[in-house]
């Protein structure tokens, strides 16, 4: 249902508030340039300080902007069960297309917590998930055991893996089969996670790049591995750059710099320290972008 390169988007503010326009530009900079979907409220997207107004008209408003050009795939996690359940509901009744739910942090749940979690879930939506295991976020990494089992719900379609293990990605590619897509959620690893099995990307480097990436998708399920393997290379730099310090703070920095959106961000997030952002400028220099 899902595949290609769909980028985890930013939240634009204004003046500490939700920057409407500045989303739907960044919405139609993305479509425009061949990405394959939007997940608004993600990490990049600062769901952690997004009040729960604020989450779910951010995801009212990337629906209605898409207006079904491609699919929208929500973010609705959150360390409690029920909580997630009621922000997979309203994504599901805004009219997303799936949801994209992270592993519970901070309760660092054993692999039966992770599975029960997700289970219940299943069990009250309707809406395809996308299961998020990010465990430098989340202090618990989801092991490939257990989304086999997670598996069998016919709801629960793919996994957003980024706990930068290789083997882990192959385990669940080997283990699952057709039962789960998995998506690399790890830019600088797109490219062996494709090569391996796995459908695309749910992608940082996108919000600055959407051309480049969604391209390097394209040409490997084209056949065109030359292409892909060069334009990986290519992005490399954009994909460390990006983690200069905490995302989305340097993605942010960029898109400021490259006078799409405001380069605001919420505490606890603070702005780039000037020597980064200049080591920040010289690889979008470098790319091209400003």
């Amino acid at each position: 249902m899902f595949s290609g390169s769909m980028v985890a988007i930013v939240t634009p503010f204004k003046n500490g508030e939700i920057d409407e326009k500045g989303l739907e530009d960044l919405i139609e900079f993305q479509i425009n340039n061949g990405t394959k979907g939007i997940v608004p409220c993600g990490t990049t997207g600062e769901s952690a300080t997004l009040t729960h107004d604020e989450h779910k008209l951010v995801v009212e408003l990337t629906v209605k902007k898409v207006d079904k050009r491609v699919p929208v795939i929500a973010g609705t996690g959150s360390n409690s069960t029920k909580e997630a359940i009621e922000f997979t509901q309203h994504a599901s009744e805004a009219g997303a297309d799936g949801a994209l739910l992270i592993t519970p942090y901070y309760n660092k749940p054993t692999q039966e917590g992770l599975y029960q979690h997700f289970k219940n879930i299943s069990q009250n939506v309707d809406i395809p998930i996308v299961l998020y295991n990010v465990p430098s976020r989340t202090g618990v990494n989801m092991l490939p055991e257990t989304v086999v089992r997670l598996s069998g719900f016919d709801n629960i379609t793919a996994i957003k893996e980024a706990s930068g293990s290789m083997q882990q990605v192959t385990d669940i590619i080997r283990f699952c089969g057709d039962s789960i897509t998995l998506f690399s959620g790890e830019d600088y690893l797109t490219y062996p996670i494709l090569a391996v099995g796995g459908k695309g990307v749910i992608s940082v480097v996108s919000n600055i790049a959407p051309g480049e990436m969604s391209r390097m998708c394209d040409a490997f399920f084209e056949g065109e591995i030359k292409e892909a393997c060069n334009l990986y290379y290519k992005l490399i730099p954009l994909c460390h750059a990006m983690f200069y310090e905490t995302n989305p703070a340097p993605v942010k920095t960029a898109l400021g710099l490259m006078g799409k959106i405001s380069d605001e961000i919420r505490l606890p997030l603070c702005p780039m320290s000037v020597e980064n952002i200049e080591r920040l400028r010289v690889v979008l220099k470098e790319f091209g972008l400003i």
